[in-house]
């Protein structure tokens, strides 16, 4: 099982984010929690099961163990994880 987060540091509301994404939603759940993001901060929509984390949050989840994902260089592997989320998002994978 793996956690994955994106460097689509987008900017939102004064601050840049990025995507915290797992191939389970448990181990979503307790990464987030272990990072100090409360499970009120979880997105389950089209977009696909994730949290939004700070920019400045994603070098700690990095040292915490999630595996770095660039949308310039691990296009594929990106395409895999976030179809993933979308499919939890939906409710089809636990």
């Amino acid at each position: 099982m793996t956690v994955y987060v994106d460097d689509a540091v987008l900017p939102w509301r004064g601050r840049r984010w990025a995507h915290l994404m797992a191939d389970t939603l448990d181990e979503l759940h307790a990464f987030a929690a272990a990072l100090g993001v409360p499970r009120s901060a979880f997105q389950d929509k089209r977009s696909g099961a994730h949290y939004d984390i700070p920019a400045e949050s994603r070098t700690r989840a990095i040292a915490l163990g999630a595996v770095p994902l660039s949308r310039h260089v691990d296009r594929a592997r990106l395409r895999a994880v976030i179809a993933r989320a979308k499919a939890q998002g939906r409710g089809e994978h636990r």
